[in-house]
């Protein structure tokens, strides 16, 4: 599951984000479930920003916002992103010069399951 938080920062409060950014980072890296992240800034608007997560599956992403440490420092910068869908499921995916593997979807069929 990929998670992307975006953000348009003012290059004046930006070091101050980049700060920010990194905490919520390293308290989200502690929480089980968490494989990788990073945080981006956009090449051509440099005002642009996106902290991009992968996890294990959704629920170790929902706990892991639970933590206490993700509360104090990812939560209010996450609260700060583009009002926008952040998650993502993988639905298909190829590794270099590999096949495309496909994934069947974590989405219930039935909306009131």
């Amino acid at each position: 599951m990929l998670v992307t938080n975006r953000f348009v920062v003012d290059e004046d409060v930006a070091p101050a984000f980049t700060e920010r950014a990194h905490a919520a980072l390293a308290a989200l890296a502690a929480r089980p479930g968490y494989l990788r992240g990073e945080l981006l800034r956009a090449l051509d608007d440099p005002r642009h920003w996106c902290l991009l997560t992968e996890w294990e599956s959704v629920g170790t992403y929902r706990r892991a916002l639970g933590g206490f440490d993700v509360k104090v420092h990812a939560t209010p910068l996450l609260a700060e992103s583009l009002d926008e869908p952040s998650a993502y499921e993988t639905l298909a995916g190829a590794a270099p010069g590999g096949t495309v593997e496909v994934n069947p979807s974590d989405r219930a069929a039935d909306p009131l399951r």
